[in-house]
């Protein structure tokens, strides 16, 4: 693939992310009045003022423009990231046990008081990046606290990796769901993913001999239990022994974890577990692309031991797939995955991206119909994903770039 191809993707998604998705969140999405961000808004731009605030929602904003100022120095995503800061802060926080619930009512009432690890996971990545974009003292302070909370109270001693929920007190609770469509299990693939991406960037900041511990140990874990190396797909949900509880294959996770556990292993600076990690990063993208792509380039949702079981594609795993498609290519050399990157892309300028009302849809059939029903903005859907592709598949794409002109440069 050439330099002119990736300069052409890096251009459009970069575009994508500077005029239509930070745009969007900025003007549509915050609540001035109540010193919050709209916890429901429909593909029409109706909001509900009552729904469910997450702390979710609120620590995935502030990562998405943490991030975007760090890259572009912009004000006004400062002026953003400042703003979710202060709703993380003044709404979430539990000063008393420490950590952040999980929800809160549209009129700032807690609602659901529960420690959710993953939820947890997202607080400390977005802290983190808020702190490597403005140098302040005490996000770090904060991520590294609730750190050690995990630490302290969510890991399982006897069986390792970490519980999935606890109650404010951070004792564990019986009904332990992420969302309605998760099994009731104690661990999940989801938790441990997201943990290990917090740890990831937390340690770039903070390189504490504990946490550098802990981090290798999850990326063990999520090595020796949670990927399956004969099929390339990661199991979702396990008992506490890790057994397997579900036979089902997120696409959007594997791929996603084939990129994650890529930067992991960089952070770790281990020379070891870095020949483990690409290959198999490489082997998850193949058999991600073989699997879960359809011939537009659109990622389905799930599969199974008797193959496609969800055929929609949501707005997430195309996201992920754009920079873990990348993350192959730069790992092998290969240029299909390149390809396959830039289908994926091409699929969600066409279906995805609202180009009437912003941002982009939940996600859509396999017939390319937007979902019905679904929302613009929700407690699961963010600028997180998309927000991180625009970033992150630019830098990649441009690296790409100059190493061609640097190939160039050298015939």
């Amino acid at each position: 693939m050439s330099s002119p191809d990736a300069a052409d993707y890096a251009a459009r998604i970069e575009g994508d992310l500077r005029r239509n998705i930070l745009p969007f969140w900025m003007d549509r999405v915050v609540d001035r009045e109540r010193g919050g961000f709209v916890g429901a808004l429909t593909n029409e731009l109706v909001a509900d003022p009552g729904a469910e605030r997450g702390a979710l929602l609120t620590s995935r904003i502030l990562w998405t423009f943490a991030a975007a100022y760090g890259r572009y120095r912009d004000p006004a995503y400062l002026g953003m990231a400042d703003f979710a800061y202060a709703d993380l802060d003044a709404h979430f926080s539990d000063r008393r046990d420490g950590g952040y619930w999980w929800s809160i009512s549209g009129d700032g009432r807690v609602l659901r008081d529960r420690k959710q690890v993953y939820g947890q996971a997202f607080a400390i990545y977005a802290l983190t990046e808020y702190h490597a974009a403005t140098g302040r003292r005490e996000p770090l302070e904060r991520a590294v606290a609730v750190a050690g909370l995990l630490e302290e109270r969510a890991v399982d001693r006897r069986h390792g990796g970490y519980l999935e929920a606890f109650d404010r007190g951070w004792k564990p609770i019986a009904d332990m769901r992420l969302s309605a469509v998760d099994l009731n299990e104690p661990k999940s693939q989801n938790t441990h993913l997201h943990v290990m991406e917090a740890y990831t960037r937390l340690l770039g900041l903070w390189p504490d001999p504990g946490l550098r511990s802990a981090l290798a140990g999850l990326v063990e874990i999520m090595l020796s239990r949670i990927v399956d190396p004969a099929t390339g797909h990661l199991g979702l949900f396990f008992s506490e022994d890790w057994t397997p509880r579900s036979d089902r294959v997120s696409y959007g996770h594997d791929i996603e974890a084939a990129w994650l556990l890529t930067q992991a292993a960089e952070a770790l600076r281990d020379a070891a577990l870095t020949a483990r990690i690409r290959p198999l990063a490489v082997r998850i993208a193949a058999v991600t692309l073989a699997e879960g792509v359809d011939s537009d380039g659109g990622v389905y949702n799930e599969g199974g031991p008797g193959g496609l079981t969800d055929s929609n594609k949501e707005w997430w795993p195309q996201a992920e797939a754009v920079v873990g498609f990348i993350n192959a290519h730069q790992l092998s050399g290969k240029e299909h995955f390149l390809a396959a990157a830039f289908r994926t892309w091409d699929f969600i300028e066409r279906k995805l991206i609202d180009h009437r009302q912003g941002e982009w849809f939940r996600g859509v059939t396999r017939d390319g119909r937007a979902l019905a029903g679904e929302l613009k903005v929700s407690f699961w859907k963010c600028p997180y994903h998309n927000g991180r592709t625009g970033l992150e598949a630019v830098r990649r794409l441009r690296e790409l770039q100059g190493s061609a002109r640097n190939d160039s440069a050298e015939k």
